[in-house]
């Protein structure tokens, strides 16, 4: 057998298929393969507890012929001292690999999750960007596993204590959103990221150290007072009749359609021109908070707003406004004026409450009619596998009934606004 020298193995010649070994005089169990295309590589063969072990150690050009047998000298001892040495590169790699993982950031955890396709929505997405950059941007460029328990109840107790600017007044409301989202971000980095035995990177979640200081939180259920719905419809009335300025009309026209029909605002602002049927009296919203698409029916109050919204040459929106995105994007201005007739400080997801609790309690709908009718699909098993509940035209009544008694409650304010109900009495 030749000694591999620098010489020796540049003159080796491929041969004609699958490969030639070459094996070294001096270092035995040393030696060189070449394949027929030519690639020439290092190994090492011996004996690790009897079995036959072949070793590469590297490509000829990585490594020199004098590297390549000392290394061949460590490696072929290691084996009969007892090592495999592909266990130990084994053991090495994925060394290397945890100790890249562990570096991952939260932002790069936060991208991936973000960027499952068609797993999240555009307003879900916006609500874990602002927590990641703003509430948690101290960690955001930190390796998620250097997140502890400690810093979670530290940071919790800063936002129940002066919100998550640490400028205002505490919001237990936001800490509980914000954790929620870091607690899923954490659950999804130790799915995704796995040592080699399959367990995962992070076994415990350590927002979960906040058990015991976790905020419960009273359910919201701020609706206009059955004592104001009249009031506010009438004044919305008088309002549209006197609307000066596009934004503002679309403003209590979108107002208006919320009470009708109990949809969410951030699904019913983009609502397009060629998702409303007002001949069939119906509307479609594709993409929705549970993805479940509905066609939902309008009473022909709805028809009627709709039929006289001004639309817009070369606008798809419904409710088209000045702004960047072409529609409205929140009535704030004019959701004060509606809470000063209410009394009460109100939103546009209190009008979808207000949908809800009058269509059951004043206007005898049965609730689980008002689940469809609020795209909250019933979990029951006959609900959800036997019942329509994406055309849900004929539930058409049901809103009627809403309507008119919306309608019906206005008259009795404008009656008493105008001192229709006043008699005189004789002295």
């Amino acid at each position: 057998m030749p000694k591999l020298t620098k010489t020796y193995i540049d003159k080796a010649q491929a041969p004609a298929s699958n490969y030639a070994m070459h094996w070294d005089d001096s270092v035995k169990g040393y030696g060189l393969r070449v394949t027929a295309k030519g690639k020439k590589v290092f190994v090492a063969m011996g004996r690790v507890s009897g079995k036959a072990v072949c070793y590469t150690l590297g490509p000829y050009g990585e490594l020199t012929e004098y590297e390549a047998r000392e290394k061949a000298r460590k490696v072929l001892q290691a084996m009969r001292d007892g090592i495999d040495p592909r266990e130990v590169k084994k053991q090495q790699e994925e060394a290397r690999r945890l100790e890249e993982i562990a570096q991952v950031t939260l932002r790069e955890v936060a991208d991936a999750y973000m960027g499952r396709p068609g797993k999240l929505k555009d307003s879900s997405k916006k609500e874990i960007e602002r927590h990641v950059s703003v509430t948690f941007k101290e960690w955001e460029h930190k390796p998620i596993t250097s997140i502890t328990e400690d810093m979670c109840r530290q940071r919790y107790g800063e936002i129940l204590t002066k919100g998550t600017t640490g400028k205002g007044t505490g919001s237990p409301a936001q800490g509980n959103q914000s954790f929620s989202v870091l607690r899923a971000l954490i659950h999804y980095a130790g799915r995704r990221y796995k040592k080699a035995d399959g367990t995962p990177l992070i076994i415990n979640n350590p927002v979960g150290a906040l058990k015991d200081d976790w905020q419960e939180l009273m359910p919201r259920n701020t609706r206009i007072p059955e004592s104001k719905i009249g009031a506010v419809w009438y004044a919305l009335e008088q309002w549209r009749e006197t609307a000066y300025t596009r934004d503002a009309l679309a403003s209590i026209d979108l107002i208006m359609f919320l009470i009708l029909t109990g949809a969410r605002s951030g699904e019913a602002m983009p609502l397009t021109w060629d998702r409303v049927n007002l001949e069939e009296g119906w509307f479609h919203l594709p993409d929705t908070k549970n993805k479940n698409p509905v066609w939902m029916p309008l009473s022909t109050q709805a028809v009627e707003l709709l039929e006289t919204r001004q639309r817009v040459k070369g606008s798809p929106f419904v409710f088209t406004t000045w702004s960047k995105s072409g529609h409205i994007t929140s009535p704030r201005d004019m959701m004060k004026k509606v809470s000063a007739i209410a009394g009460l400080h109100l939103t546009p997801h209190d009008l979808r409450r207000t949908f809800t609790t009058f269509g059951v309690a004043k206007c005898g709908i049965d609730p689980l009619k008002i689940e469809l009718l609020t795209n909250h699909v019933p979990k029951g098993v006959t609900a959800k596998h036997y019942l329509e509940t994406n055309h849900l035209q004929y539930l058409k009544p049901e809103v009627q009934r809403m309507a008119d008694w919306i309608t019906g409650e206005a008259k009795i304010a404008e009656a008493m606004a105008k001192g229709d109900n006043v008699v005189a009495l004789r002295a």
